[in-house]
């Protein structure tokens, strides 16, 4: 097949960090070729320099043949390079119409023709197998439709070459599936895909090549084969033998930490989102929510934590009525959270490693003292927590928008762990980390298990939900469809559950 792409040589140095060294890629035409590493290994500062983003301290790039070098990220879309990222480039206020042509000149500026544009996008959207509906606010699409906007986007500006940053860690099984069937429809057009992806089991089923990067350095490329295994790939990733299971002792639960009694809550468009929702959680035992994305889940953990107000019900922690308590009230009473979105919510990404670690306790001593910050303590405490919880980071002092996905999310887990919490909540805890830094986040909760914290852990990954969990609990549109045990229920059962098949109906 032909090289539609090469980098040669391409490196990147920050100071006194190498992202890229000397790294030599090439892309066939027609081809899915996958790029693998951790958190930091590279791959985005690569596809940042593909797509025109940075520019690269060195090396070259070939485009079908012909030298090119970008210098802004316009350039690069001229090329044909179409880059969709993980945090989509949306507008949420804007139509799925203004959003695509958003940046595009059109022949009687200032007039926009949205109309005209409308009908030539949908036409458009049609000859790959997608529609949408030009005249929707961004805001009101499910993920995976927001997804596809961004694809369409990016092949109405003449993409060739599509690069997909994590293009399924937000997505449900079914547009997954979706998704790899456009992918292959692509194929067939002889558009060329580079999948960057942390989930080796997607990695080998939609990849023709395979290459792994591990800290700036570009380790192999290995055609896809029938006998390329995942713990082959996971060893070249992080240089070492990875465990895929989750070692634990016997669950010991306690006393009642957490008690939800008959919860209702709407969800940002005023409509249920919890319905009648009743369950414990005890000292010392994890318990998993599982569920389609979107389900409730994210208002449960809101009403929890105190960002939202329930319409009906009680939420009492360690005996105590907290229900509609501030979120501060309840951080103090020895709640820890990690958020769904360690960018919206978990990180204030433009301020640095210290400011970040010490924004729950910023106001209360020893961090402050008669209303003013004692830094002396604030880089002593944060610099011993970095190291113990391994955030790898040049400096205390750098902003939190330099570190890659894993190392931000370690500084979540150092900020909200240090202490002693009495329950930690944690909803896609480890969403779009590789496997080292996922099996990093599950020991740090499985230690807080051991020490005798509830734990309320939230994801749609069935897979670690089954493993990670001591009683899991199954959610479909607001409503608990059944618990179980995951060591005595099928994988299968429980994804009837997620589906709408209450328990006892399966059972029977």
């Amino acid at each position: 097949m032909q090289d539609i792409l090469k980098m040669v040589d391409i490196t990147k140095v920050y100071p006194g960090v190498v992202a890229n060294d000397h790294i030599n890629f090439t892309l066939r035409k027609g081809e899915v070729h996958s790029l693998l590493g951790e958190n930091g290994a590279g791959k985005s500062t690569l596809m940042n320099i593909l797509s025109g983003v940075i520019r690269p301290t060195g090396g070259s790039i070939e485009l079908g043949g012909e030298h090119v070098a970008f210098e802004t990220a316009r350039d690069a879309i001229r090329k044909g390079i179409g880059m969709v990222y993980q945090h989509f480039m949306l507008v949420p206020q804007l139509t799925v119409a203004e959003n695509i042509m958003l940046g595009i000149k059109r022949a009687h500026e200032p007039l926009l023709q949205i109309n005209k544009a409308a009908d030539e996008i949908v036409a458009f959207a049609k000859t790959y197998g997608m529609h949408l509906d030009p005249h929707t606010p961004v805001w009101q699409l499910s993920v995976g439709e927001q997804q596809r906007v961004e694809i369409i986007k990016a092949l109405y500006r003449g993409a060739r070459v599509l690069v997909l940053d994590e293009p399924t860690a937000v997505l449900t099984p079914g547009e997954i599936t979706e998704l790899f069937r456009m992918i292959r429809m692509f194929l067939d057009q002889e558009f060329s895909v580079i999948f960057i992806s942390h989930k080796m089991d997607e990695v080998l089923k939609i990849s023709d090549r395979i290459s792994v990067l591990r800290r700036g350095r570009l380790v192999e490329t290995l055609d896809n084969t029938p006998d390329l295994t995942k713990r082959e790939l996971a060893s070249l990733m992080v240089g070492r033998e990875v465990n895929f299971e989750v070692e634990k002792c016997t669950c010991k639960a306690g006393k009642d930490v957490l008690t939800l009694q008959n919860l209702c809550a709407n969800n940002n468009k005023g409509l249920p989102a919890l319905k009648q929702v009743s369950m414990c959680v005890h000292a010392g035992e994890i318990v998993g929510v599982a569920g389609v994305d979107g389900n409730g889940q994210s208002e449960l953990l809101e009403v929890v934590t105190g960002l939202r107000n329930p319409t009906e019900g009680k939420v009492c922690l360690n005996g105590e009525d907290i229900t509609g308590h501030t979120p501060r009230s309840i951080l103090e009473k020895g709640l820890a959270h990690i958020p769904e979105d360690r960018h919206v919510r978990g990180l204030v990404l433009d301020l640095d490693i210290k400011e970040n670690f010490m924004s729950n306790d910023y106001y209360r001593e020893p961090h402050s003292r008669k209303s003013r910050l004692d830094w002396p303590f604030i880089r002593k405490h944060t610099q011993t927590n970095i190291e113990k919880f391994d955030v790898r980071t040049p400096s205390i002092d750098v902003k939190v928008s330099s570190l890659s996905g894993g190392n931000q999310q370690k500084l979540v887990l150092a900020r909200e762990l240090h202490g002693e919490p009495v329950i930690v909540t944690a909803m896609h805890a480890t969403r779009g980390l590789d496997v080292g830094a996922i099996e990093y986040v599950h020991k740090q909760i499985i230690t807080q298990r051991d020490q005798g914290t509830a734990v309320l852990y939230i994801s749609t990954e069935l897979d670690e939900l089954m493993t990670l969990a001591d009683r899991l609990i199954v959610l479909c549109h607001g409503e608990i469809m059944g618990e179980v045990d995951p060591k005595e229920v099928s994988i299968e059962t429980v994804g009837l559950m997620m589906a709408g098949e209450r328990l006892e109906e399966i059972v029977h």
